[in-house]
């Protein structure tokens, strides 16, 4: 069997591939040393300077957006922190005016109430309101130079609150509608039944004295009938919470209206006040209907 030349040998197929070698390098000497060999080398140049250059392109766009990237978040940090502060400096603002704010608006409503009430009223301010006192809860800046005197009824623009307690110089106490000891006389705005509102404990009272046959209802709104000669009549006290018949009388647990702890400012009412009161004076109740 004969044995096939070298592709690259000394053989026919081998001398034409010398020969296009040869020719390949040739033609290439000539381009880059002929009369345009300058226009040849600056093309490859480009050529091969065309990767390098679009990397440089890409890297400086990269650090520009970097660069306003890191421009913007240090504005909006800047923001941020400028916000922060001014929402800081209104809460701090509204946080000191929030008292006086309180206060402001706690006296407009007992100048509407004293306006509507036909008594002289005396505004006065809470300057104390502890639980569980039983004998005189609140404590009044105002006393025996405002010309309190003890038994006077008190009220707020939400109900009634109790009555004075004991009067010194320049304060005077309050015995709340909610303690054990207080009493007021009530009535029930539908059936105009009347009892005595006996005080339980947080903001509660019991009405005394009903026979089991009256009709009362969950909610129903619940005002003083002005027979004890403190409050005048028509004045919420405040609304039903639970009905039960007792062994001797209906055992019914109020809910007041007035928030006794809470109380900014109150009114004192004159002693021996009228049996009636005007009917605007009277607030709106829940489900009960008018004295």
């Amino acid at each position: 069997m004969a044995r096939r030349g070298s592709s690259w040998g000394w053989s026919r197929a081998g001398r034409r591939r010398w020969a296009l070698t040869l020719l390949w390098l040739g033609h290439g000497v000539w381009a880059l040393s002929g009369p345009r060999s300058g226009a040849a080398w600056s093309g490859f140049a480009s050529v091969a300077a065309r990767p390098a250059e679009s990397a440089a392109s890409a890297w400086r766009a990269w650090r520009l957006h970097r660069s306003e990237r890191a421009s913007n978040l240090e504005a909006a940090q800047g923001e941020l922190a400028a916000l922060r502060q001014q929402v800081q400096s209104l809460e701090t603002a509204r946080t000191v005016d929030a008292p006086k704010l309180a206060d402001a608006e706690a006296a407009g409503q007992l100048l509407g109430l004293k306006e509507k009430l036909p008594l002289q009223a005396k505004a006065a301010r809470v300057l104390l309101a502890p639980v569980g006192e039983p004998f005189g809860g609140l404590v009044l800046d105002a006393g025996a130079d405002a010309g309190l005197v003890q038994d006077e009824g008190v009220i707020a623009p939400e109900g009634v609150v109790g009555r004075i307690w004991s009067v010194n110089a320049t304060q005077s106490q309050v015995l709340p509608a909610d303690a054990p000891n207080a009493s007021i006389a009530v009535m029930l705005a539908r059936s105009r039944a009347t009892g005595v509102l006996q005080g339980l404990g947080s903001n509660q009272g019991e009405i005394r004295y009903l026979n089991n046959q009256e009709v009362v209802q969950p909610g129903e709104a619940v005002y003083t009938s002005g027979l004890d000669r403190v409050f005048p009549r028509g004045l919420l006290v405040g609304y039903v919470a639970e009905v039960r018949p007792g062994d001797l009388e209906l055992q019914v647990k109020v809910a007041l209206a007035a928030p006794l702890r809470r109380l900014p400012m109150v009114l004192i009412l004159p002693p021996s006040s009228p049996l009636e009161a005007q009917a605007p004076l009277v607030p709106a109740q829940k489900n009960g209907g008018t004295p």
